[in-house]
């Protein structure tokens, strides 16, 4: 398997290895954290260190961070009723959303409505406005970088236009850690949800962020012992969370040159693309986007066919979201973009990260090149 070639880091970016040290070193130690002897405080220690590591990388105080099982966990959270404190009793989707923000959370179906993005993937910042105006209790839930597309959404500017009609906002930043600026209060966002396998921490780690401690977290998921001061029961999982902080620790020194390198990689391997399949269609391509993701086309070519194809020629990508692998299905984020059906179901995504080389790079345009030929040669021989 080491002569593979992985570029499907939106899926899952491997372990770190300073995550896979912290883990390691973890597991040695006995106590409970909830504990007040001294096996106990060891294990406590772990945990609070890792909840300041996440919290600078993005910027915000330790006691802001509650961590949760993931990603849809955090966003469950999130999505949550909460007229004991901000008066939101609906939600406001974007129709790009990851579909566990799509799922709407707590609220129930009639509370929540979607609205619209532009071709190139950005939120339709006139039909945020008209949504927003005049309408009073409202959560907003939209993400920071999609994981389909790459595109980045201008937060500063959705932020303002959130808080100036008193509206909370939510950001689903899964997709940024590693590659973009996740400064919470750059953001904007009145909560930030984040997931540790996204950046090289384990599987089965996020947290919930919030900007100010004076906003209470929403009423817990979970319910029990008073882990997560009172917000999330259950015993935590405290090797996966020092994995999880030893992994933020380390991408918050690093993201920048690693932004900067992804950059280069992702610009030369559309340009080859472009060059070499003139036809080819980059979605977003228009837009600001993750420097390290490409979701690309070829019309007459299916994406899982592709997927396939790729992946018997040693090369690993996607045809979207992972939470849809396997699944034949239109992309809710290209429909929403006006893609056409018959162009979105080729669509494949290649999402690079830091250990990914030139090398890789040249191979995959080559995979993709030959898998490509075969697939168009087989429609046009299918339709004469």
């Amino acid at each position: 398997m080491s002569d593979r070639i992985y570029c499907d880091w939106n899926a899952t970016a491997p372990l770190r290895n300073e995550a896979r040290a912290a883990m390691l070193s973890a597991l040695d130690v006995l106590g409970n954290p909830s504990s007040v002897h001294a096996e106990g405080r060891a294990a406590r220690r772990l945990v609070e260190c890792a909840r300041e590591q996440v919290a600078a990388l993005v910027n915000t105080q330790p006691r802001n961070v509650l961590f949760t099982s993931g990603g849809t966990e955090a966003n469950a959270l999130a999505l949550t009723p909460m007229p004991q404190t901000q008066g939101a009793t609906r939600l406001l989707v974007s129709a790009i959303e990851h579909v566990s923000v799509l799922a709407g959370g707590r609220f129930a179906g009639s509370q929540v409505e979607k609205f619209s993005v532009l071709p190139n993937g950005q939120v339709d910042l006139g039909a945020l406005e008209r949504r927003l105006h005049g309408r009073e209790s409202l959560l907003v839930s939209i993400m920071l970088a999609n994981n389909e597309t790459g595109v980045i959404q201008p937060l500063s500017q959705i932020a303002e236009l959130v808080h100036r009609a008193g509206a909370v906002l939510h950001v689903d930043a899964i997709q940024a850690p590693g590659r973009v600026c996740c400064d919470i209060n750059d953001q904007g966002a009145d909560l930030l949800t984040i997931s540790g396998h996204k950046f090289g921490g384990p599987k089965g780690t996020g947290a919930l962020i919030r900007r100010d401690s004076a906003m209470p977290f929403p009423n817990p998921l979970i319910r029990g012992g008073g882990q997560e001061r009172g917000a999330r029961a259950g015993t935590e999982n405290v090797p996966a969370i020092a994995g999880f902080g030893a992994a933020a620790a380390v991408i918050a020194n690093t993201w920048r040159s690693d932004a900067e390198q992804l950059q280069r990689l992702r610009d030369r391997l559309e340009l080859e693309l472009k060059r070499q399949l003139p036809e080819i269609v980059i979605f977003g391509e228009g837009a600001a986007r993750l420097p390290n993701t490409t979701l690309f086309a070829l019309a007459g070519t299916r994406a899982e066919t592709a997927v396939m194809a790729l992946d018997l020629e040693g090369v690993a990508v996607s045809s979207g979201a992972a939470c849809s692998s396997g699944k034949v299905q239109a992309s809710h984020v290209l429909a929403a973009m006006g893609v056409p059906p018959s162009l979105a179901r080729g669509a494949v995504r290649v999402s690079l990260g830091p250990s990914t080389t030139e090398s890789d790079v040249d191979r995959l345009i080559a995979a993709w090149i030959r898998v490509s030929g075969v697939l168009l040669k087989g429609t046009k021989a299918a339709a004469a």
